[in-house]
């Protein structure tokens, strides 16, 4: 189970502490007040929003539906049966965190529509008891809900469409990279086929070479545009080997850490392209390291090397924060995964056991040695 995974399993299960606590306290406060056969049924009704609250993950809409048409059904029969108000304080909360995620995750209109239901219920509760504060608290948790929820949804928006602008641009570098480096092989390729006929005019016996030499470099353009895709305009990232990855450890100590590195590889073997992965994939985690495990005091760096990849690990030794866990693979990462996957490589980024951070990385070479 992954982090995410785990994080959902613990708010879940701290709502459902919140939640149970909510169901008893509103019986207990009906039973004092209205007497012991009034509690049933807004306990019954609490808890069954709150169970549609847990299992909203599974679908956001109707649960969400659901909870406010229960919701809705209990303030009816409230004012028809001479009932303590509702929506109680339980299935208040419950709603709430129901509005919530639908306003958080759902498109704009059924989030809309789960919003605009969530306060019609809260009004009719109102409506149905005007000289009771239950209404009105459930009122101020739907709007601390729909608060929250939009102000969520902003911020996920607004990543998203930065992780967005991160992925353009780096395929728009890749689409550049590509284009100048098929073009020059392209225009090898015409001119010995306008040699080729040169030479077969007045040299038949050598048109065969000639031939050779378009189809070697029909292969190597071949063999170009398939790994191309990773190859950028960084300004001697293309020839990076150990000396560009000793300089990034020598600026990243002179802040007061410590960074070791591991090379069980042959950088100078290694293509253009990956020469340069590696580069980027070291400095941008160096990079998340500075901004964002200021406690970290030393990194590891591993490089390895096998028949067809190169693989690079990036650990830190930062404790564990649990509030920035999952901000630590910055944007720099979201560009290295686009040009990892293209090079049909992998990129992984998350806490290691215990502490720290780890990154890891492997590039295939393109060939077999």
């Amino acid at each position: 189970m992954g982090f995410p995974d785990r994080l959902e399993v613990a708010v879940d299960a701290g709502l459902g502490v919140v939640f149970a606590a909510a169901v008893a306290f509103q019986a207990y406060q009906v039973a004092g007040s209205w007497g012991d056969g009034y509690w049933p049924f807004g306990a019954a009704v609490g808890a069954s929003v709150c169970v549609l609250a847990l299992a909203r993950r599974r679908d956001r809409l109707w649960t969400a539906v659901a909870g406010a048409a229960v919701a809705a059904l209990a303030v009816l029969a409230a004012r028809l049966l001479h009932l303590p108000a509702e929506p109680g304080p339980a299935a208040s909360l419950a709603l709430a965190v129901l509005v919530g995620s639908a306003v958080r995750t759902l498109p704009a209109r059924p989030a809309c529509a789960v919003a605009a239901a969530g306060l019609a219920v809260m009004t009719g509760g109102l409506l149905a008891s005007p000289r009771s504060a239950v209404p009105v608290l459930g009122g101020l948790a739907w709007l601390a809900a729909l608060v929250s929820g939009l102000g969520l949804r902003l911020l996920a928006a607004r990543r998203q469409a930065t992780a967005e602008r991160v992925r353009r641009a780096e395929r728009l570098e890749l689409a550049r990279e590509l284009h100048d480096v098929v073009a020059h092989h392209i225009t090898s390729i015409v001119l010995q086929a306008q040699a080729a006929q040169l030479l077969t005019a007045k040299h038949p016996d050598r048109t065969a070479g000639s031939l050779a030499g378009i189809e070697t470099a029909g292969s190597e353009a071949l063999a170009a545009t398939r790994r191309v895709v990773g190859l950028l305009r960084d300004t001697g990232a293309g020839s990076a080997g150990c000396e560009r990855l000793a300089e990034l450890i020598e600026g990243f100590e002179s802040h007061g850490r410590r960074a070791r590195l591991r090379l069980a590889a042959e950088p100078d073997s290694w293509p253009p392209e990956v020469r340069s992965t590696v580069y980027r994939v070291v400095r941008e985690s160096l990079t998340n390291v500075s901004r964002h495990a200021r406690r970290a005091r030393a990194v590891t760096i591993d490089v390895t090397q096998d028949e067809e990849a190169v693989t690079v690990v990036i650990e830190d030794d930062a404790p564990q924060a649990p509030s920035r866990r999952h901000r630590r693979a910055g944007y720099g990462l979201v560009g290295m995964r686009e040009r990892l996957d293209a090079l049909g490589g992998t990129l992984s980024a998350g806490p290691r056991p215990g502490s720290g951070w780890s990154v890891r990385a492997t590039i295939p070479t393109g060939e077999r040695r």
